[in-house]
């Protein structure tokens, strides 16, 4: 695989002087980095937002998609080395939160420094059994998978009308769903920092007891919120959760 400078990963970030921790962010299948490009602006300065953009989609759209998480996780703790020489958090909304959960084990692994909290977003805990569809998502013929997208409603219907954007989008959306379906969970002891839970009221996918079962992942404090919405609350209900945030990390001092 072709790997370019690790700035195309952080080229949304907001750098901040002054800020007390940096928050890192990991969109959910098929988003890129941009999703989280508000952040900075609602957040209080205290806090420096690092969307990271991975490859396959946006800025780091000429470099192919990761289609298992290993790799992934080896390189991302490659990239981000740098710059965890501060107090710092993880976040991630569904595949995002499988990505943070296993980036904070792979830390521990490596001895590096340890997150303040990890927060995870719309997403059951990692030893929960995995729901796997008859046909996984990413074996799907393009019309399944485009009526499977419309069911979860994440996409835009314009979007989802244009062939042309499309064609652009579904190859990184189908290697995100392989990283997502061949995911299989390695038992380890819990992790020490704090985790926070996140799940939509309206979301048929992801139960209370998915997400309150990421409790058995640490062995420090853990809280659970649900907030109005769907699998996509982190957009519908962005004020909340940035409150939620701000609200926890200000505890993790």
């Amino acid at each position: 695989m072709k790997i370019v400078s690790h700035d195309a990963w952080l080229s949304h970030a907001r750098p901040r002087p002054h800020a007390l921790v940096r928050l890192f962010c990991f969109p959910y299948a098929g988003a890129g980095a941009s999703i989280f490009t508000p952040w900075s602006n609602e957040l209080p300065s205290t806090i420096e937002v690092y969307p990271v953009q991975l490859p396959g989609r946006e800025d780091q759209f000429m470099t192919p998609a990761f289609t298992s998480l290993s790799p992934l996780i080896q390189l991302l703790a490659e990239v981000l080395t740098a710059y965890i020489d501060v107090p710092y958090a993880l976040f991630g909304h569904s595949m995002g939160a499988l990505i943070a959960f296993e980036l904070a084990r792979y830390f521990r692994q490596l001895h590096f420094p340890k997150p303040v909290r990890l927060f995870v977003s719309g997403a059951y805990a990692p030893q929960v059994p995995g729901r796997f569809e008859d046909t996984p998502l990413h074996q799907l013929s393009e019309s399944k998978l485009i009526a499977k997208l419309r069911a979860l409603n994440g996409t835009p219907e314009a979007v989802l009308n244009s062939t042309e954007i499309l064609h652009l989008l579904l190859p990184s959306l189908r290697a995100d769903f392989e990283v997502c379906e061949t995911y299989r969970y390695s038992a380890q002891e819990p992790l020490d920092c704090p985790i926070s839970a996140f799940g939509g009221l309206q979301d048929s996918q992801i139960s209370y007891s998915d997400l309150a079962a990421w409790a058995e992942q640490t062995t420090s404090d853990f809280n659970l919120r649900i907030l109005p919405g769907d699998h996509f609350f982190i957009q519908s209900a962005q004020a909340m959760l940035l409150q939620a945030l701000y609200y926890d990390l200000a505890l993790s001092k």
